[in-house]
């Protein structure tokens, strides 16, 4: 399939559980650095779940003021960081006009952080000591909106809401917004910052958690010993520009976003359907808009979050979407070093695809030491691989039964 109007990545940042650049975060994976840790940023005594992947070293006053900080969540603060290094890396600001330049940003939870220090103070204090910026601080659009002010972005800004498919919704839904013409450019990409008391919570008690105390056995995606996903924390921002702009300005490119699937499992509030058929329509909608042939070297960022479903649902789904050619794939989580970033998670695995096919390297699934019979592909385990992939894909599976799958390729012309 092809279109009139293609659309490439020029621009990238990242702040994450294993750096704050692009560059410090992809020699992280290539190493197979751990991002995962006790949790430093409350006390967990009493927690079923103790694990995370949290930012570490992460100053929002490098990016802002301190009065913008104060009024801004955590979240949108990863935002401005990761879209202010994007757009610096892409040189994009001045050279598109500001009502064809939009933001669309992923958030599966928002302003959780604003919610349960707000709360407090109700319960604690008053209702006239709830901040009045509370509930802009708190709303999940606020991310995109933030970024949109600080970049002049006049063109559509709107977040995508699909828990951890948010991310890849979101690059998604901007690559159409280019495609049929309503912008030029768009920064878009996941944030997300919910490692905090109250999700910690909710998520071990509904045993979606690792219950694990060493950071080596937290995150097992596609092991035996598998038991539950770690919570990540971060964004990363890509700037998605129109090809021939991009290259009338002599633009750097990454590689090109050449396909995208988007379906529902209408199955269940949490759990995959088990057959994966919703999975496995969304990948096959992206090869088949990236023009999949046979002759293809594939490279899939699993959705991999570690829960032994989703593990083993995944690998039916992608075997139902690939057929034999499922077995020849090589598939890695990168969820075993940075933990599960939920809506910021499908924006960082899209900039994994793209730098695997830039740079030919595939990071591994660290400590996969005991293979699932039920898991049986090639997950790369342990140590990264020299290979060099035509057509890179990354699965995103929500809860609500939101599958996503964005397809990438280096540019062909």
């Amino acid at each position: 399939m092809t279109f009139e109007r293609r659309v490439v990545v020029t621009g990238a940042g990242a702040i994450t559980p294993v750096g704050n650049s692009v560059s410090e975060m992809w020699e992280a994976l290539k190493a197979g650095k751990n991002g995962i840790a006790p949790i430093t940023g409350f006390d967990t005594t009493g927690y079923r779940s103790t694990l995370a992947g949290e930012v570490k070293g992460f100053d929002p006053l490098e990016y802002m003021k301190k009065v913008d900080s104060v009024r801004a969540d955590r979240y949108t603060q990863f935002a401005v960081a990761a879209a202010a290094q994007a757009a610096e890396d892409s040189g994009i600001e001045g050279t598109v006009a500001p009502e064809r330049f939009g933001v669309y940003l992923g958030a599966g939870i928002g302003g959780i952080r604003t919610l349960e220090t707000e709360h407090r103070k109700l319960l604690e204090r008053g209702p006239h000591r709830v901040s009045a910026l509370f509930v802009p601080m708190m709303i999940a659009n606020m991310a995109a909106g933030t970024v949109a002010i600080r970049h002049n972005c006049q063109g559509p800004a709107m977040p995508a809401v699909t828990a951890c498919a948010s991310g890849s919704n979101a690059i998604g839904e901007a690559v159409r917004l280019i495609r049929h013409g309503y912008a030029d450019a768009v920064l878009s990409g996941g944030t997300e910052a919910a490692v905090c008391p109250l999700a910690v919570a909710g998520f071990a008690n509904m045993q979606a958690l690792s219950e694990a105390t060493d950071p080596n056995e937290g995150a097992l995606p596609f092991d035996a010993r598998r038991n539950g996903f770690v919570i990540g924390e971060g964004a990363v921002v890509l700037v998605l520009e129109e090809m021939e702009h991009a290259l009338a300005r002599g633009a750097k490119i990454y590689g090109e976003i050449c396909g995208y699937g988007s379906t529902c499992d209408a199955y269940h509030m949490t759990s995959l359907d088990p057959e994966g058929t919703g999975g496995a329509r969304a990948i096959r909608q992206a090869m088949d808009e990236a023009g999949y042939t046979a002759e293809d070297r594939v490279y899939i960022n699993a959705h991999g979050t570690g829960t032994p479903m989703n593990d083993s649902t995944e690998t039916l789904a992608i075997k139902k979407a690939l057929g034999d050619a499922a077995w020849d794939a090589l598939i890695s989580s990168t969820k075993s070093m940075t933990g599960h970033m939920l809506g910021a998670a499908g924006a960082i695995e899209a900039l994994v695809c793209l730098l695997a096919l830039r740079d030919h390297v595939i990071p591994p699934t660290i400590n996969l030491r005991e293979p699932d019979p039920v898991c049986d592909l090639n997950y790369v385990p342990l140590k990264a691989v020299n290979a060099a992939p035509t057509l890179a894909l990354s699965n995103s599976f929500g809860f609500g039964g939101h599958n996503v799958c964005l397809a990438f390729r280096e540019v062909r012309r």
